[in-house]
């Protein structure tokens, strides 16, 4: 029997989501805070955090917003608080990093490359929306770009290295273990490390059974042991 244990990371509201797609949508602090206890007393460990302006749900990166969730997250859990540094592919890297430097929390998310981030096409499937900024900021996602240079990363990197924050490397395509392993070979990204890899989303890798596997083997050939 195998004696490897299970890591369950919930991310709770993310970005791309809109209102309009899912009454279940958690927007307001009390909402966040309420269903990341509730995964956690399911079973995950790591609580993986964007925020939401609370008077029309919309993305934001704003530390004041973040500030009434995370308390009393801490407070009723146990489990690893994960801020994000993607934020929206609206933001830019400093409105994005914006929370992450307030907390300095124990892990924070890295999309380890650039990307276009599409979700246009879940625009044909709401007929109504809830919010004006809603409609707009889907259909335009077909122009959207998720910025993460090499240099944007090692910004990141460095500026959170002093709180020992540590990462989950998100991997929306096999170029970015690639970049992964450059950040290794710098030692910026010491082990172990935690790699997430992100299937389905349109600009990223399919959700196909075969690229899971070669994801995997990609990154164990590339890191073996020192990731998971």
């Amino acid at each position: 029997m195998s004696s490897n244990k299970v890591i369950i990371s919930c991310a709770i509201t993310g970005s791309a989501h809109v209102p309009s797609m899912s009454d279940a949508l958690p927007l307001t602090p009390d909402q966040i805070a309420a269903a990341s206890i509730e995964a956690a007393k399911a079973g995950a460990a790591i609580i993986h955090l964007h925020a939401r302006n609370p008077e029309d749900g919309s993305p934001t990166g704003d530390p004041a917003v973040y500030g009434q969730f995370l308390p009393v997250i801490k407070q009723a859990t146990e489990a690893v608080v994960n801020i994000t540094t993607g934020g929206s592919a609206t933001m830019s890297v400093e409105d994005r990093l914006a929370a992450a430097l307030a907390f300095e929390p124990e892990m924070c998310s890295l999309n380890m490359g650039s990307l276009n981030f599409a979700f246009f096409p879940a625009a044909k499937r709401i007929a109504r929306w809830k919010y004006g900024w809603e409609e707009a900021y889907v259909r335009d996602s077909d122009g959207y770009i998720f910025r993460n240079t090499f240099r944007d990363i090692r910004t990141i990197l460095e500026t959170l290295a002093g709180a020992g924050t540590k990462f989950e490397h998100e991997c929306y395509d096999v170029g970015h273990l690639y970049n992964l392993a450059h950040f290794v070979d710098e030692g910026l990204v010491k082990p172990p490390f935690l790699i997430q890899m992100v299937f389905g989303i349109l600009g990223g890798i399919g959700p196909d059974p075969e690229n899971l596997m070669f994801m995997k083997q990609t990154a164990d050939r590339l890191f073996g042991r020192e990731a998971y």
